[in-house]
């Protein structure tokens, strides 16, 4: 039965990486043709702002990315699972909006990077966030010592 999901989640993860990667030589090919053949856009700020999306990429490659023992062809490792949310989630976040922008860039022109400011502000909120629930955690740890009022109602609470 875990031999099953292991290999679901190979192919499901072989086939989402498969995607990510057909996804991202369109858009970006694209992007780079329609540079060269139509109207000029800004190479320097695609590489640059582009940069966090291949990083995710390669990341999401190196530990999604099954492996096979290469005599028997048997699955070794299943790699994790890219549908997890999470970190895993936000790297996928960060390739689509970039992809969405350089669409957005080619075809309005090169204001149009503005829009990936979405992916910063998106991680600041997150990270604020994450910070605010640590803090209340750590707050009731420190309340782990203090007394308790009795659950019931208020005539069992008075005889406790």
């Amino acid at each position: 039965m875990a031999q099953k999901a292991r290999k679901d989640r190979a192919k499901s993860n072989a086939v989402a990486l498969n995607n990510l990667h057909i996804g991202s030589l369109v858009v970006n090919g694209l992007f780079v043709l329609f540079h060269f053949l139509f109207k000029s856009r800004s190479l320097w700020l695609w590489f640059i702002l582009s940069t966090p999306s291949f990083l995710c990429q390669f990341v999401l490659e190196r530990t999604g990315r099954p492996s096979y023992d290469p005599a028997t062809k048997a699955l070794k490792s299943s790699g994790e699972d890219l549908a997890a949310p999470g970190l895993t989630e936000y790297m996928f976040d960060v390739v689509w909006v970039t992809w969405a922008t350089a669409v957005l860039v080619a075809l309005l022109g090169n204001w149009a990077w503005i829009f990936w400011t979405v992916v910063p502000a998106y991680g600041a909120y997150k990270g604020y966030s994450m910070m605010g629930a640590a803090k209340q955690m750590a707050q009731m740890g420190g309340m782990e010592g203090a007394p308790t009022a009795p659950a019931g109602n208020r005539k069992q609470r008075r005889a406790a």
